[in-house]
């Protein structure tokens, strides 16, 4: 038998672990950046086009290579980082990934430009498909820059199923915002298709937070530390008024590293509970600290994901530590200097009782009864007009009002017969419908009874409503008397102008839009200006975890959204009124049977149901 087990050659093998490497173009980025601040690199710059699928280009002024050692890191498992195996537990760098500039030069063009300091020139190479075109000696400043052309040029595949460029550019502003908040040290560039789009200086944690999320952020920060032999912890949480539907705004650092622990994060919900609305996720920016050698990084591809030794002790430091800090930070007085005098209560004032306001009425006022003339009226007397008899222009009120209001008749809309096909039959409007449990709305058809989940009803109703607007453009807008003013971050506001567009079909109406704020003139009907706030960050939440690309997608999450959040909820009680005209609407849609979000909105009950219970 003829042996079937070969070695794969390198150009294959390399595309294969870049599949493992690369999953999209934020992959990229994330390499490439950590390798930068690896080297030494106190300035780094940030340049992609279209997503990232054009070009990425990092350029830092590290320690830069030699000519030998820029040929060699494109070889895989070839690193400066690891010695030996012990090393990889006791990781003081960004990790190790042997497959990372390899897997990355398998699948696109690459150019990389390098010199160290001692050298008097610099090294220059080219890739294409792990292939190295040329290799020369350029005169180059002190440090690196790479430059990924065209990714996965070569495995057509792995290109088409690339999103947007908007969804591809949100998860590199998402790489960049770990990055940079890790390291405060070092200052960052950012450029997306030529324009700048965050130039951050080298700062301490609190300013680089400013800077990412707007100036607003400032005010919301609760200052965290805590010192112990275990864990040293510090950083910043969001005061509780502040939460959000989204969980936009979470970030945990263990040794200057992004990672992602639902256990930690259930910490900190549990110090927060009690404190914030159901439904609302806290803000924080946590850095921990703990010995490398009792924290394993490896356990996932993408090095997010982390083990640690103890992890029962940090969960209840880090609680602790986090409801200390929250019951601390409205202890402390706040200074307002611009606050106006003109509202402090005088000195002399300072020891006077306070007396209770007293009403004081004259009992013996009558206005129609003649009074002395004005001032200046010369001529004769003067009288208030008097009316005769005008105790009984009150009388008989209380008689002739009707308050019984049964025989008043509300128009309700016609019932098309043919709702229901075949088994389906009319809902028979000539018995009142009935509210179950403030849940289910119950009304009979010929054939038995309909159950009706009236949340998912008016989430069906509102959401083919929405997607008309959208469709046809002629949406209702209520203009609001003073226009609100909503503080978004830049990556929010990058967002909310990806879907202006569509929600000014639904009937919103914008006015200013800058980097930290958007203005509000109009919303739809349906919409209480209360309700504002809360409906603009679950449309970032939804398109921030969703991420649609083409405009379709926009159109419907952005419908799905607002019926979500202005149907009727579980628990709030209709009138009959309320209730039929529900059911009305719900069986004038196109779709009856599910919701928004492909769930059951009915069930029918037939007479034989209820007779072969009685069996």
């Amino acid at each position: 038998m003829a042996d079937i087990i070969r070695l794969l050659p390198d150009h294959v093998a390399n595309q294969i672990a870049a599949g493992e490497v690369v999953q999209r173009p934020s992959s990229v980025v994330k390499e490439l950046m950590e390798n930068a601040i690896d080297a030494g690199a106190t300035e780094i710059q940030l340049i992609i086009k279209d997503g990232g699928k054009t070009l990425i280009q990092v350029v830092d002024n590290g320690k830069g290579m030699s000519g030998t050692d820029a040929r060699l890191s494109f070889e895989r498992h070839a690193t400066s980082k690891i010695q030996k195996a012990e090393d990889l537990f006791n990781l003081h760098t960004k990790g190790f990934r042997g497959e990372a500039l390899a897997s990355i030069a398998a699948i696109a063009h690459v150019e990389m430009l390098t010199k160290t300091e001692d050298d008097d020139i610099g090294t220059k190479i080219k890739i294409e498909g792990s292939k190295i075109v040329t290799q020369e000696v350029v005169v180059a400043p002190k440090g690196t820059s790479m430059l990924v052309k065209n990714l996965f040029f070569n495995i057509p595949a792995r290109r088409n199923f690339l999103k947007s460029d908007q969804v591809e550019y949100r998860h590199i502003a998402d790489e960049f915002h770990r990055i940079s908040l890790a390291h405060p040290q070092v200052a960052f560039n950012f450029y997306n298709n030529g324009s700048d789009v965050f130039q951050l200086p080298a700062n301490d944690f609190r300013k680089r937070i400013v800077h990412i999320f707007g100036r607003k952020t400032d005010e919301k920060l609760v200052p965290v530390e805590e010192e112990t032999q275990v864990v040293k912890i510090s950083g910043y949480i969001q005061k509780p008024e502040f939460a959000k539907k989204s969980r936009g705004e979470q970030f945990f650092f263990a040794n200057n590293r992004f990672i992602k622990s639902p256990y930690l994060h259930h910490a900190i919900l549990g110090a927060f509970e009690g404190v914030i609305r159901p439904g609302t996720h806290p803000g924080y920016f946590l850095n921990l600290e703990v010995d490398p050698a009792t924290i394993d990084i490896n356990i996932h591809p993408t090095k997010t994901e982390v083990k640690f030794d103890d992890e029962h002790t940090l969960y209840a430091m880090l609680k602790s530590t986090v409801k200390h800090s929250l019951g601390q930070f409205n202890v402390v007085p706040a200074l307002d200097f611009e606050q106006d005098q003109n509202l402090d209560t005088p000195y002399s004032y300072k020891n006077k009782a306070v007396g209770i306001p007293q009403v004081v009425v004259d009992s013996s006022f009558n206005p129609f009864e003649t009074t002395q003339p004005p001032k200046g009226n010369s001529g004769g007397s003067y009288s208030k007009p008097k009316v005769d008899g005008w105790e009984s222009l009150y009388s008989g009120l209380e008689t002739s009002s009707d308050t019984n209001a049964s025989h008043l008749e509300f128009e309700s809309e016609v019932v098309n017969s043919s709702i229901f096909d075949g088994k389906k039959e009319a809902v028979d409007h000539t018995t009142t419908t009935f509210q179950l449990r403030k849940k289910y709305i119950i009304t009979t058809i010929k054939s038995g009874m309909v159950v009706i989940n009236q949340s998912r009803a008016h989430q069906r109703v509102l959401y083919e409503n929405f997607l008309k607007n959208i469709t046809i453009k002629e949406a209702v807008s209520q203009q609001l008397l003073f226009p609100l003013t909503l503080s978004f971050s830049p990556s929010e506001i990058h967002i909310l102008k990806e879907i202006k567009e569509n929600l000014c079909t639904v009937g919103f109406v914008f006015g200013e839009l800058t980097e930290e704020g958007v203005e509000i003139k109009g919303v739809p009907v349906l919409v209480a200006e209360s309700e504002v706030q809360m409906i603009m960050e679950q449309l970032i939440s939804d398109f921030q975890q969703e991420v649609p690309g083409d405009s379709f997608s926009q159109s419907d999450m952005l419908a799905k959204t607002l019926a979500k959040t202005l149907s009727v909820k579980t628990g709030e009680s209709l009138d009959e009124f309320s209730q039929v005209k529900l059911v009305n609407d719900l069986f004038a849609c196109k779709e009856t049977t599910l919701s928004p979000f492909n769930k059951k909105v009915y069930i029918t009950i037939t007479e034989n149901d209820i007779e072969r219970k009685f069996i």
